[in-house]
């Protein structure tokens, strides 16, 4: 009796591409595993990653490939000097009126409590700082229009910056209706 192996169908719920996508902007991230989890987020989101400033490793193709990461090659990864030259390069190609939504412990708006009116839109920007320290403060008061926590009621600092992303995108996703 010859038996073969079928693989099932593909039942993966997928939702179509949100366009324009929401942009991930981590700004000077330090810990490898935290930023390949958000890189993952966003291949699987279709967002794309902006990594800002220095990094606390490396991303070349050696690294990658050591760490694992077998799906880099899906992620729209783009390098930033600094903060301006991200500014730049977003509102280059955003839509018009896009924002950057800069994420803080800090901020005194509820990400999930925003009114629909002002809240995060496909095209903005969801600014994200280091692990140890978060964004600088100057930034995060030259964007205090749009900075936002996610709230916590333990008592922790603050969230771990790939949970922080991940809450975010699909919080702004699900606000936009992306998500069916």
């Amino acid at each position: 009796m010859d038996s073969k192996i079928v693989a099932p169908p593909d039942t993966r719920l997928r939702v179509p591409p949100l366009v324009p996508p929401f942009h991930v902007a981590l700004v000077e991230p330090e810990i490898p595993p935290n930023t390949g989890n958000v890189a993952r987020l966003c291949a699987a989101t279709r967002s794309p990653l902006h990594l800002i400033g220095t990094l606390g490793f490396r991303i070349d193709d050696h690294a990658v490939r050591r760490a694992g990461l077998d799906y880099w090659h899906l992620v729209d990864v783009r390098r930033h000097l600094d903060f301006a030259h991200f500014l730049h390069a977003h509102e280059r190609e955003a839509p018009p009126g896009a924002r950057r939504w800069v994420f803080t412990a800090h901020a005194g708006r509820n990400l999930f409590a925003l009114p629909p009116d002002d809240a995060p839109r496909p095209g903005d920007a969801l600014v994200f700082g280091r692990e140890s320290v978060g964004l600088p403060r100057e930034l995060v008061e030259a964007h205090a229009a749009t900075a936002v926590a996610i709230p916590t009621s333990g008592g922790v600092r603050s969230h771990n910056l790939a949970n922080a992303v991940a809450i975010a995108v699909y919080e702004c996703q699900r606000r936009a209706g992306a998500l069916g």
